[in-house]
């Protein structure tokens, strides 16, 4: 039974932000546990200035924890080259498997649109030439994202499309340049239906577990603050609509993330 279990694949987290202030009260108890619970690896993924150093910190403390350096592009009013620079630097440390999250947010709007696309292509720049794939934030600016993709041949750079929310049409797109998606919490929505038919249509050896916590937690905790714990509700909502095994879900993502990161076991 033991040797059973040991070979139990494990689940890998690509997206989350434990230098959340959210998670302040417990953030070593949490993540100290996190192996015991069946998650064994976890990218910790940038937004804003101050969470470069923070997320370089926790890839230094665990060594589960890799980290993706980028700044949101509800934060790219922070971005100057001095910064880009710094970030340049991030990407090159031994644990740094991604630049991000970059790309563009139309439904906060904090930021010009046009800043955005500006500071989204500097960063795809930058990942194409570190090597690096790269995730990539996008509400309600499918169109804007898209062409932005296509223009700086996204697919020759790889990563993947975070918290997936646009069409089934538009995931083919995506899916044809080669690109993973980002499938979380709100798969678990009643009200989920189109995000369902994407993770139903789309292959299983293209997409990747995540969880964006804090944020976007699954049922039965929605509104809560979520947590890489709450990870196998994703993993049972994708068997349901996939029609295969948890194990199997578990396992084709992890091979993804690794293949997408450049990881071996």
């Amino acid at each position: 039974m033991e040797m059973e279990a040991a070979m139990k694949p494990m689940i890998f987290e690509t997206h989350a932000h434990y230098n959340d202030d959210a998670f302040d009260a417990d953030r070593e108890e949490l993540l100290a546990s996190l192996p015991e619970s069946g998650i064994n690896t976890v990218v910790n993924v940038c937004a804003e200035k101050n969470s470069l150093s923070a997320t370089k910190e926790l890839t230094e403390n665990y060594s589960f924890v890799y980290g993706a350096y980028g700044i949101h592009p509800d934060n790219v009013g922070e971005l100057n080259e001095e910064l880009l620079e710094q970030i340049r630097q991030l990407c090159r440390s031994e644990k740094a498997v991604a630049v991000g999250e970059i790309g563009l947010d139309y439904y906060w709007d904090t930021e010009s649109h046009e800043t955005q696309a500006y500071w989204f292509r500097r960063q795809l720049e930058l990942a194409r030439e570190e090597k690096l794939p790269v995730i990539i934030h996008s509400r309600e600016a499918a169109a804007d994202t898209l062409q932005i993709a296509e223009e700086s041949r996204l697919g020759e750079i790889g990563g993947i499309l975070h918290c997936f929310s646009y069409s089934k049409e538009m995931a083919e797109k995506y899916l044809d340049m080669g690109m993973y998606l980002g499938i979380g919490g709100v798969v678990t929505f009643n009200n989920a239906k189109k995000l369902k038919a994407v993770v139903e249509a789309a292959p299983l050896e293209q997409l990747v577990l995540e969880t964006d916590c804090p944020y976007l937690a699954p049922v039965p905790y929605r509104g809560k603050r979520n947590s890489s714990l709450y990870l196998p509700y994703v993993v049972q909502a994708i068997a349901e609509i996939k029609g295969v095994e948890e194990e199997e879900v578990i396992r084709i993502t992890r091979g993804n993330a690794l293949r997408c990161f450049g990881l071996n076991e």
